[in-house]
């Protein structure tokens, strides 16, 4: 058995979840608030046989795309001077761990 963790921006966790559903794959959400580009992320945890891994990666690569956005650069914290132009920057996508379960066990 593997656990998938799949961090991705709160923007494409719906859809997300519903590929997840249409799957019939059950998964565990959690949702967090933004660090210092105020965006928020959700952090979906996934168990799956080995066998199913490929497909659950999949899944999350085709429903989680990354994009470009611009910031205004005196929301970043540097310690050096920095122009006043906004500043422009990738978000979305996804990150992903996939992790050997060396014990399982359902209450």
């Amino acid at each position: 058995m593997k656990l998938i963790i799949a961090i991705v921006q709160k923007e494409d966790a719906n859809k997300l979840q519903h590929a997840f559903v249409k799957e019939s794959i059950p998964v565990t959400k959690l949702s967090t608030t933004g660090g210092f580009l105020s965006e928020g992320n959700t952090t979906f945890m996934i168990g799956v046989d080995e066998q199913r891994v490929k497909k659950v990666l999949r899944i999350i690569k085709d429903e989680s795309k990354a994009r470009e956005e611009y910031m205004n650069p005196n929301m970043m914290m540097t310690g050096f001077d920095v122009s006043r132009q906004p500043v422009r920057i990738t978000v979305g996508g996804a990150t992903c761990f996939v992790l050997s379960v060396e014990e399982f066990k359902k209450f």
